[in-house]
Parts: structure tokens; C-alpha cells; sequence
């Protein structure tokens, strides 16, 4: 059973705004590294934003910084991503991800798919101009 399942995506025009939500099972949200990743065909996975669920710390690439938020709650187990003032380069499916139990955010290697362990099915996101 893949422990991680997301929603929210859709369509939208540039400048509007979305929330992606990754739902975990309950025995399996612990502290760990949990990610934002997006891909456009043909790309290779860019990591959008993470988030250490054991003290909240978030990291952001240059590229949403400002625009999206990475939040958890954890009473839910489920990772949000808020994402606000959409682009159409934006345009991506988006793919939650997990590290194995204890990984760390701050790791230089988390901004790499191959540090995940686990991830969803994807869900697309489209941005019109």
C-alpha cells in the first residue's frame, strides 16, 4: 500500500492560487523529511519545497520562494503546499516524497529525488496565461 496519497491539484489561471494536500497514513507520519517535488515531461524532478515534520523547519527553491508555503498538520498527517500568484511555468505534476524515518532536511542531498523513499502517484497542476 503506497502510505502517500495527494490531491488538490487542477486547473488555474497565472495568478491564482492552489493547495495541494499529501496525506499520510497515521503509523507512518513520523520525523522525517517530507518534499514537494514537481516534473515536466521530459524534466527531471526539480524539488519545489521540504519540510522536517519533527520542528517544522522548511526549505524552498529560489524559484517559489515567496509564492508557496510548505506547512503539515500533523493531528491529520498530511503535508500541505500552498501555492499562491501561479505562474504558467509553474505548470507540473507535483509529487509528494519521504525519507526513510529520521532523515533530515538540512542534508545536502535532500534537494535530490534519489534522498526520497517514498512518494505519491502525482497530481497535475496547470497554469494558464
Amino acid at each position: 500500500q503506497v502510505p502517500l496519497l495527494e490531491s488538490g491539484g487542477g486547473s488555474v489561471q497565472a495568478g491564482g492560487s492552489l493547495r495541494l494536500s499529501c496525506a499520510a497514513s497515521g503509523y507512518f507520519y513520523s520525523d522525517r523529511c517530507m518534499a514537494w517535488f514537481r516534473q515536466i515531461p521530459g524534466q527531471e524532478r526539480e524539488a519545489v519545497a521540504r519540510i522536517y515534520t519533527g520542528v517544522d523547519t522548511t526549505y524552498y527553491a529560489d524559484s517559489v520562494k515567496g509564492r508557496f508555503t510548505i506547512s503539515q498538520d500533523k493531528a491529520k498527517s498530511t503535508v500541505y503546499l500552498q501555492m499562491n500568484s501561479l505562474k504558467p511555468e509553474d505548470t507540473a505534476v507535483y509529487y509528494c516524497a519521504a525519507t526513510s524515518p529520521g532523515d533530515v532536511c538540512l542534508s545536502a542531498r535532500a534537494g535530490r529525488s534519489d534522498y526520497y523513499r517514498y512518494w505519491g502517484q502525482g497530481t497535475q497542476v496547470t497554469v494558464s496565461s
